[in-house]
């Protein structure tokens, strides 16, 4: 239940970072300087689409698998720990190349994409222990 939790935090702030690459939102409120460099610069892009459009997908999934995760009939599935690592993991990869991104070519950070990073090591974490069990 904890990684549907955090997986509810996370699409918040992809949808916030979605809504300001929509257009929605004017501008972002960030304590440091850096949020719109990095939601502006090229590589905010994945295959045609915004990236945090791409994280509200991966969030929802998330969430789905999560959640699912919890009721009676998937509970004591083996394969639920195991999707649930497999997502997770590939969500660090996936994080740990937009901050390399940020770091190295945008020279910049967003504090958003920080939270989010953090959201999914501890959510791979969690989903290990899960699995370990």
């Amino acid at each position: 239940m904890l990684i549907a939790v955090l997986a509810l935090i996370g699409l918040f702030v992809a949808m916030y970072l979605w809504f300001f690459k929509l257009g929605i939102i004017g501008s972002l409120t960030c304590k440091i300087d850096g949020c719109e460099k990095v939601n502006t610069s090229p590589w905010a892009m994945f295959f045609g689409q915004p990236v945090a459009m791409w994280g509200v997908l991966y969030y929802v999934a998330m969430f789905v698998v999560a959640y699912a995760s919890t009721l009676e009939r998937f509970a004591a599935h083996p394969r639920v720990p195991a999707v649930l690592v497999v997502l997770t993991g590939w969500g660090v990869l996936f994080s740990a190349y937009l901050t390399y991104l940020e770091l190295a070519v945008i020279h910049a950070v967003c504090m958003y994409c920080v939270i989010s990073a953090i959201l999914v090591v501890v959510m791979f974490g969690l989903a290990l222990m899960d699995r370990k069990r």
